[in-house]
Parts: structure tokens; sequence; C-alpha cells
């Protein structure tokens, strides 16, 4: 059984092998299109978020910097 195993080749040489070497580049193609996809979402993601942060933060400093308008909000 071991001489067997030594003697098959790691990967297929023949006429297959050919076929085999280019699914794997595909694949491989594949993967790293996706994990840029999926990077530019997050970056697009990150970014909305910055900027949703930044208006509840000027928001909220408006409504401290107008006294009054908790008073009008409290009466709806």
């Amino acid at each position: 059984m071991h001489a067997l195993l030594a003697a098959a080749p790691a990967l297929p040489l023949g006429e297959g092998g050919k076929y085999v070497a280019g699914a794997y580049i595909v694949f491989v193609l594949l993967l790293v299109i996706y994990v840029g996809i999926m990077a530019a979402k997050l970056q697009r993601i990150e970014r909305e978020l910055r900027d949703l942060a930044g208006f509840a933060e000027a928001r909220t400093q408006g409504e401290e910097a107008a006294p009054g308008r908790e008073e009008a909000s409290s009466n709806v």
C-alpha cells in the first residue's frame, strides 16, 4: 500500500492536469475578486457609519445649544 502511494504523483501530469490547474486558478481568481468586493463594501459601510455618527454628534450638540427645543419636543 505504501509503495503504491509513493509511486503515485502528487498532481496528475496527464491531459487532466491542465484542467485541474486551470480550475484552481479560476477558483483563486474568483476568491480574490470576492474578497475585493467585500473589502469595498466594508469601506463604504464604514464611511457611511462615520457620516451617521457625525450627524448624530452634530444633532446632539445642536440640542444642547438650544435649550428651548427640549420644551417644545416634550409637549408633542
